[in-house]
């Protein structure tokens, strides 16, 4: 049963919220778990909520992924106190409350006046979420042991993405693979080239290192009058990796010209000077975290993640739409599609392996 408001107002009470709730509403665009928005007088103020039930399908030990996101969140209040998720926890003390049937909530106090952009609007909002993504990596650096848990085992794994992928293919257990074999084709021709940065990491030649994971630009809050980053989100899969799965995942939806579920593949092509706004905004706060390794990786980090994207939405769309809530038939194919238009739209942008300030044209 998909949990909804009920599910919600059984798990309330279970957390110290201001005033009389006024109102509650779902909330956001996130693949994964129910949000909603609650809505709180408080003596005549406004106080917002944000609530989202965990989805326990795709993150199996809750409680160790909470365990995270309170370490993480108190971390990053620390570092700039205001400008950083805060968790609400239960009375009890625990940073979730559990509904009647079992199911994991939390509650995050709303951030006021933000937004999120599905699309990037301009080469300074760009910069600016590139930047946000960059201080994120650095106000972590500092993290204190002992190390975060993995809540999605192998969550970049090019090699083990591509397994699923080829197991699809063969088993093809709703009969879709016929009609998609130029797609199949295509991706499976670029799993030596979307292995290098993975290889980089099992070789030791690049760091492991707390990161976020699934830095999609709509994961940076933005203040609503001056446009300036005010919040990282979504801090699920923030656990140990490598800082050019979180660059790359920036370049894949912050460089795009069409949303990642556009029907129309056509219209999606990559973005250079979004692409240049954005590596200097990264650059310039994550400079000094930087190795030559990971420098030398950077330009091909976009294109590993919208490869590695597009295969598991390929992958979902052959296993009969089992991982990605989907709202129209062949909405994971459409997904697919976009990513191999980005790469495509890369290569013959650049022309090389190689992107940077110098070499988009």
């Amino acid at each position: 049963m998909t949990p909804g408001p009920n599910d919600l107002m059984q798990v309330l009470p279970q957390f110290p919220l201001s005033g009389t709730l006024h109102e509650v509403r779902p909330y956001g665009s996130g693949h994964i778990n129910r949000t909603y928005l609650s809505m709180y007088n408080d003596q005549g103020q406004l106080v917002r909520y944000i609530h989202q039930r965990i989805n326990e399908q795709v993150f199996r030990q809750p409680e160790q992924l909470m365990e995270n996101i309170q370490r993480v969140t108190a971390h990053l209040q620390t570092k700039n106190p205001g400008r950083a998720l805060r968790l609400v926890s239960a009375f009890d003390g625990r940073p979730y409350a559990i509904d009647a049937e079992g199911g994991y909530w939390r509650t995050y106090h709303y951030i006021e006046n933000t937004r999120a952009c599905d699309m990037i609007e301009s080469d300074a909002q760009a910069q600016e979420i590139g930047r946000a993504i960059g201080h994120f990596q650095r106000q972590l650096a500092d993290f204190p042991a002992p190390p975060l848990h993995e809540t999605i085992p192998n969550f970049h794994n090019a090699r083990l993405r591509f397994q699923a992928f080829r197991q699809a293919v063969h088993a093809d257990p709703v009969g879709r693979a016929a009609s998609v074999q130029p797609e199949i084709a295509w991706f499976s021709a670029q799993e030596d080239r979307t292995s290098l940065i993975l290889k980089a990491v099992e070789a030791g030649t690049i760091p492991v290192r707390i990161t976020h994971n699934d830095t999609k630009a709509n994961n940076v809050l933005l203040d609503q009058n001056t446009g300036e980053a005010v919040c990282v989100i979504d801090l699920d899969t923030v656990m140990p990796g490598t800082l050019l799965y979180d660059f790359g995942d920036l370049v894949r939806t912050a460089t795009s010209t069409a949303l990642e579920d556009d029907p129309d593949a056509s219209n999606m092509e990559f973005h250079p000077s979004r692409y240049r706004a954005l590596y200097r905004g990264f650059t310039e706060e994550a400079a000094d975290l930087l190795t030559p390794a990971e420098r030398e990786l950077l330009p091909e980090a976009g294109r590993t993640l919208a490869v590695i994207m597009g295969v598991r939405f390929l992958t979902d769309y052959l296993m009969g739409d089992t991982y990605y809530p989907i709202h129209r038939p062949g909405h994971n194919f459409d997904r697919a599609r976009t990513q191999k238009a980005l790469v495509e739209s890369m290569d013959s942008r650049i022309g090389s392996s190689s992107y940077s300030d110098s070499t988009t044209r």
